[in-house]
């Protein structure tokens, strides 16, 4: 929780250049091209760790998952979005079934649901109207190339951490833009659990790049700004990647200082549904 694509699209793994701006600061017009790049990329990294993996591997950061579920999870969320820009769908809808598909056949039709995906946004026109669900987004094809570039790169270092070994690396530039989607996307809506009693200011910080982001905490959704424009309790810090990675709960937070309470909040209650 979505022509043909060139891998050369995405962004270099060395890459260290921050974007800022709004909540689509780097999506802007042909930069969606970009997102398209880092979904082709991340998609084929999944399919082929899960292959290397099996599909009744346990996937040791999505308790209770084995690969052939989260395979069927993303094809089925890759198929969903697609259908929304496809078919110009303006308002919600249910995602379809799981499919009964296992083993290598489950692997071909989560490449066949990737490759749909990419072919839709590739050729959408950037004026097409459809449904989206977080604010900011330029365009609704935008929309949906950056939230699946971002859902497919999580679940890629899902799918890597059921094979074992050294994951892909993940851009400085594409983690900053994932952790902004994140918290001035996601939890800026009204069905964010993070709350608290009383206010409260975490600070959120990316070491490797000028990205800097305060979350103010209430009994209301957070409400984050970019930069450190409030004095915080606490702050989450480190590398991008490892900070991306943390706040989707895959790893732990790299360095906590501060309040320790208010990093176990982030823990206990940021999960997305």
């Amino acid at each position: 929780m979505h022509g043909t694509v060139h891998p050369a699209a995405g962004p270099p793994a060395s890459s260290t250049t921050a974007r800022a701006g709004g909540p689509y600061g780097r999506l802007l017009g042909m930069d969606t091209a970009w997102f398209l790049g880092s979904l082709e990329r991340e998609g084929r990294l999944l399919a082929s760790a899960a292959a290397e993996a099996g599909t009744d591997t346990v996937v040791p950061t999505c308790p209770g998952w084995r690969v052939r579920d989260l395979l069927r999870h993303t094809g089925v969320v890759h198929r969903w979005a697609a259908a929304f820009v496809a078919d110009r769908h303006v308002a919600p809808r249910p995602m379809d079934d799981h499919p009964e598909l296992d083993g290598a056949e489950l692997v071909t039709w989560y490449r066949n649901s990737h490759r749909r995906l990419l072919e839709t946004l590739a050729g959408a026109a950037p004026d097409v109207e459809c449904f989206t669900f977080l604010p900011g987004s330029p365009s609704a094809p935008a929309f949906w190339a950056r939230r699946q570039a971002h859902e497919t790169a999580v679940h890629r270092y899902d799918a890597e951490s059921a094979r074992g070994g050294t994951p892909a690396p993940t851009a400085t530039d594409f983690a900053v833009d994932g952790v902004d989607e994140l918290l001035r996307g996601f939890h800026a809506r009204p069905r964010s659990r993070v709350r608290t009693a009383a206010p409260r200011v975490l600070r959120v910080r990316a070491t490797d790049a000028d990205a800097v982001w305060t979350v103010r905490l209430s009994q209301e959704p957070p409400v984050t700004t970019r930069g450190a424009d409030a004095e915080a309790e606490c702050e989450l810090a480190g590398p991008a990647e490892e900070l991306y990675l943390a706040l989707w709960n895959r790893r732990p937070v790299p360095r906590i200082s501060g309040d320790p309470a208010l990093a176990a909040l982030w823990r206990d209650t940021s999960a997305v549904t």
